[in-house]
């Protein structure tokens, strides 16, 4: 998408700016085409249907500043192959890896009614999906009691840094350009997700309106979380001990040239989690022998990956025991040693700060913020606080673009970590409704919280921008390791006690594990034998 020039105007025509590239001589359909992009880009007028202008693409590096026509007469001849694809691989896949199964003899332990219904031990939720966010989540309840109405990833920008122009213009709405449902992808068996699988599909349309079906764009599975709680009492020596089951519910997007998965994760101990995982191949550009540049990394011979962000910001719509809810800011403070009640020095106390109109707040790990949803209505019989539910917020590096830039102005929800707003039908997009070609953001989340609406005890709207500062590696090309962040929104004072005590106790009748050597004993022999009587002393110690 062709990001807003500052000279541009609500007239301007709407254009898409084509970054093109090369197969590598072999030609294969998969080849990976960003090992070899071409000095020049065409702007396509979409309301002209035609090619109004060819750019040139600078290839110069530090030594050039913004210069452009540097690379000679034959600017790609220093670029190689750098294939991800298996079949491509000069060297085949390592050969020392053995198949690991999950297996689940009785079957999955949820249930999927209706269509979208899902009941997983105490958790009960509705699975949503449209063109724009993608994968939604309704109606989430625990044992019974209402937490959240609505949980939806509600936008994404992915800013450039390199200020040459036409690159200053790359500046990605995943969300509201794309749409994370129209470019869902297909998932499969054994592929994207292991063990028992239940899939939902949805509906997108063409482009003449017609509905087309969205096959497997979600799955839902369970999986082993490692040790839930455990505690060995040193008197008898007796443990108790369970092991975690976690209900994951996953979308992957295959955006032009990044992989985006989304995992919602919900736990026996009242846990929701936010994994985010970001993989695919890198955006490049061309850059001569020998060069490099201050505005990103060379990764492979002539290519050139631009330092970048991920800013995403995710859309709470709480409902802890009922509709009417507040945010608390809370501080973890140093109490000074000259007050009378601390004259030791070893003591904190806890700052509360709740929102009284909408607004916005950022992380601070230095004072271990976080922030409470509550109801204030309904007191925990224990502690005698409001029941909550918190959200440590991810202390990311927020939008770098300079205050009066373009970017900033359409992508003002990346200017905080946190927004509290009221809430009202159709306030749904943190980037505003249209982002396409935008020159500022409408109609965001920015415009929600400065209305200055009250906000404390009424029907709330949480909103958190997190996300990542990219500065490419070598080992990001040509294929990404996943990148991944995870955000949790656990119960506060919601329940009366830990609530996977009742989890059962993890037993060997039941997990069925296998001694190695018990199973392959050549195999065992040649790699235990050696440390095997330490081995033992440790562990009997």
């Amino acid at each position: 998408m062709y990001g807003a020039d500052r000279d541009s105007t609500p007239d301007t025509h709407k254009f898409i700016q084509a970054f093109l590239y090369a197969r590598a001589p072999h030609n294969h359909p998969d080849s990976n085409q960003y090992a070899f992009p071409l000095p020049f880009s065409p702007v396509l007028d979409i309301f002209l249907g035609k090619v109004v202008r060819i750019d040139p693409l600078a290839t110069g590096g530090k030594e050039d500043g913004l210069s452009y026509h540097t690379g000679g007469k034959k600017p790609m001849a220093h670029c190689v192959e750098n294939e991800y694809y298996h079949e491509l691989q000069k060297t085949g896949p390592r050969k020392d890896l053995k198949p690991l199964h999950v297996v689940q003899p009785e079957g999955p332990s949820f249930t999927v009614i209706d269509g979208n219904s899902v009941s997983w031990q105490k958790w009960r939720f509705r699975v949503g999906f449209n063109y724009r966010e993608g994968m939604t989540v309704h109606d989430v309840r625990y044992d019974g009691r209402p937490v959240f109405y609505r949980l939806s990833v509600s936008e994404m920008t992915v800013p450039y840094g390199d200020p040459r122009s036409p690159y200053h213009r790359k500046q990605a709405f995943d969300l509201g350009d794309a749409g994370a449902g129209s470019t869902a992808n297909s998932l499969s068996l054994g592929c994207d997700c292991l063990g028992m699988i239940h899939y939902f599909s949805g509906w997108l349309s063409n482009d003449q309106g017609n509905p087309i079906k969205a096959e497997s764009v979600i799955c839902l599975h369970e999986q082993d979380g490692g040790i839930g709680w455990k505690h060995t009492n040193h008197r008898t020596q007796n443990a108790g001990i369970v092991r975690a089951r976690n209900l994951v519910l996953q979308s992957i997007l295959t955006v032009g040239n990044y992989e985006y998965m989304f995992a919602w994760m919900f736990m026996q101990n009242g846990n929701v989690e936010l994994e985010t995982r970001a993989t695919g191949i890198l955006s490049t550009s061309l850059i001569d022998p020998g060069k490099t540049s201050e505005w990103g990394n060379v990764v492979s011979p002539g290519i050139l990956a631009a330092n970048h962000q991920h800013l995403f910001c995710l859309r709470i719509d709480p409902m802890l025991d009922g509709p009417i809810n507040t945010v608390i800011q809370e501080d973890s403070v140093t109490v000074p040693q000259t007050e009378r009640e601390n004259p030791h020095g070893n003591a904190w106390r806890l700052v509360k700060t709740p929102f009284e109109t909408s607004g916005f707040a950022n992380a601070d790990p230095l004072a271990n913020r976080c922030f409470k949803i509550v109801n204030e209505s309904v007191r925990n019989p224990i502690s005698g606080n409001p029941v909550g539910y918190k959200l440590v917020p991810q202390p990311c590096q927020l939008l770098l673009a300079g205050l009066d830039s373009v970017v900033r102005r359409r992508a003002r929800f990346a200017e905080h970590h946190i927004w509290v707003t009221k809430y009202r039908d159709g306030d749904l997009w943190a980037g505003g409704k249209w982002t396409n070609q935008s020159l500022a953001e409408i109609d965001g989340v920015h415009d929600y919280a400065a209305r200055k609406e009250r906000v404390r005890n009424q029907d709330i709207v949480l909103w958190h921008t997190f996300g990542m500062t990219h500065n490419p590696r070598v080992e990001d090309f040509p294929v990404m390791p996943v990148e991944i962040t995870t955000l949790s929104l656990k119960p506060a004072d919601f329940f009366e006690k830990n609530p996977a005590l009742d989890v059962p106790q993890s037993r060997q009748s039941e997990n069925k594990s296998v001694l190695v050597r018990d199973l392959l004993p050549s195999v065992a022999k040649k790699v235990a034998e050696p440390s095997e009587g330490a081995y033992c002393k440790k562990s009997k110690l």
